[in-house]
C-alpha cells in the first residue's frame, strides 16, 4: 500500500481535510489528528492503538508493525505501507476516523452504507 492510496481512502470518509501535525503534512477529520506518513514515505503514524493491540502486533508482524522511543509511551503504532494489508490499514484509519467523527455523522454515514 501507498500513501496516495492511504489518502484516497481517506478522503472517502467525511469530514477528512489534509492539516500539518508539528509542522509535518497530516490527515485530519474534523479538526483532530488522523494520521501521517513519515519523510520515509513508507512509515504511517497509526494512532488509537492500545498497549496491548500493539504489543500484538508487532509480536505477530515485526517487520509490518513496529514502535519508536518517541510513540512508544502513547497509543500509536507505526506501520510499513510496503509491507501491510491494505485492509489493515484502512481498518485501522476507519476505526481512528469514528472514534473522532460527531455521533450524528456516524449515523448518518452508516445510514447511508446500509
Amino acid at each position: 500500500m501507498t500513501f496516495d492510496e492511504v489518502r484516497a481512502f481517506a478522503f472517502g470518509l467525511p469530514g477528512v481535510t489534509d492539516g500539518t501535525a508539528y509542522g509535518h503534512p497530516c490527515l485530519k477529520a474534523h479538526g483532530k489528528f488522523l494520521t501521517r506518513v513519515w519523510e520515509d514515505g513508507d512509515t504511517l503514524v497509526c494512532p488509537g492503538v492500545t498497549f496491548d493491540e500493539r504489543e500484538m502486533l508487532i509480536e505477530a508482524e515485526p517487520e509490518t508493525f513496529f514502535v519508536t522511543d518517541h510513540y512508544r509511551n502513547y497509543p500509536y503504532v507505526l506501520i510499513r505501507l510496503s509491507r501491510a494489508d491494505a485492509g489493515t490499514v484502512t481498518g485501522f484509519l476507519e476505526r481512528r476516523w469514528r472514534a473522532i467523527a460527531p455521533k450524528t455523522l456516524l449515523k448518518r454515514y452508516d445510514a447511508e452504507k446500509a
